[in-house]
């Protein structure tokens, strides 16, 4: 059998799979070619489209490294035949702590006064002034595994009050997690000192933080998205930023390209935080989700069933 792996990733799970089947990997100029002969592929981030499908004839399996499926043709692989899993949770810890840093960061305004220093910009550090987490109300958008862990964290860190909304059910570890349940999206926007992301994209959800839910939101809020780009319309974001609706807001998911370009509208304005989709990105996630993708494909190959399908 040959398993093609088409990004790069931790080479934990490489070497696992290599001692039991042959292994192509992202770097070697036969992947351009792996729909000819490929009966398993990995994936982190590349796309699969229709196409792709119909030619790779071989194809049983694409092991998805993460939760995120948007770029995968997931009605083409049903009619191919092709078996789709993925592996929620492995880095819910990494990400949820990814979403604390980041509201630490745009409470305390640590990038933009770092950012002054480098310049060698002298400034009043009155004028940035930061806010105190401590009794706040988080808004958690998003039930599932890392928005569980992200309401645990601000909580015990400072006694906040979780206000959480699940457009989909909640995780079991909700029950040991104080906290109120909205019943629409249109009850948290107002409340929240922060607003934090945990949810797939899918078309139900296509900028699901717009104009409209800006609009309600305190001046004072900070948004965070640690999930996926086409959440957030970035050009209402924009302008509600540069009028001074919303005191700032960190993105780790963008809409078009990963990292965005260097003219992006929002990396002008010196209140927004830009990291290249990297929450998921520690060490210990990374060989963690490498092995799992691996074996599950391998389990998945050998005629077992998925631990987590998504087709």
């Amino acid at each position: 059998m040959k398993v093609y792996v088409l990004d790069e990733m931790h080479l934990a799970g490489l070497a696992w799979l290599s001692e039991r089947t042959e292994v192509i990997r992202w770097d070697d100029p036969r992947c351009a070619h792996w729909h000819d002969d490929a009966q398993g592929v990995m994936v982190r981030a590349h796309s699969i489209t229709g196409q792709d499908f119909q030619q790779a004839r071989h194809l049983k399996v694409v092991s998805k490294q993460g939760v995120g499926v948007n770029r995968l043709d997931l009605e083409a692989a049903r009619a191919c035949g092709v078996t789709v899993c993925n592996t929620p949770g492995i880095n819910r810890v990494a990400v949820a702590e990814m979403a604390m840093a980041l509201v630490l960061n745009l409470a305390r305004r640590v990038t933009q006064q770092d950012r002054l220093i480098r310049q060698g910009v002298h400034f009043n550090r009155n004028h940035f002034l930061g806010l105190e987490l401590t009794g706040k109300t988080v808004g958690v958008i998003g039930m599932g595994n890392t928005g569980t862990e992200f309401a645990r964290m601000m909580q015990a860190a400072f006694r906040a009050r979780i206000l959480a909304y699940a457009p989909r059910g909640a995780n079991p570890g909700w029950a040991d997690i104080p906290h109120q349940r909205a019943s629409h999206l249109d009850e948290l926007w107002p409340q929240c000192d922060v607003v934090s992301l945990h949810v797939p994209y899918h078309q139900d959800n296509h900028h699901l933080v717009n104009a409209r839910a800006l609009a309600m939101m305190k001046p004072t809020a900070l948004l965070v998205n640690v999930s996926r780009g086409g959440l957030v319309d970035e050009a209402a974001l924009f302008e509600a930023l540069q009028r001074g609706h919303l005191a700032g807001a960190a993105l780790d998911a963008w809409e078009e390209t990963e990292p965005p370009a260097s003219d992006h509208p929002l990396l002008q304005l010196p209140q927004v935080i830009a990291t290249p989709h990297a929450a998921g990105s520690t060490t210990q996630t990374q060989a963690a989700s490498s092995l799992a993708v691996a074996q599950q494909l391998w389990h998945v190959l050998n005629g077992g069933e998925p631990y987590h399908r998504v087709v």
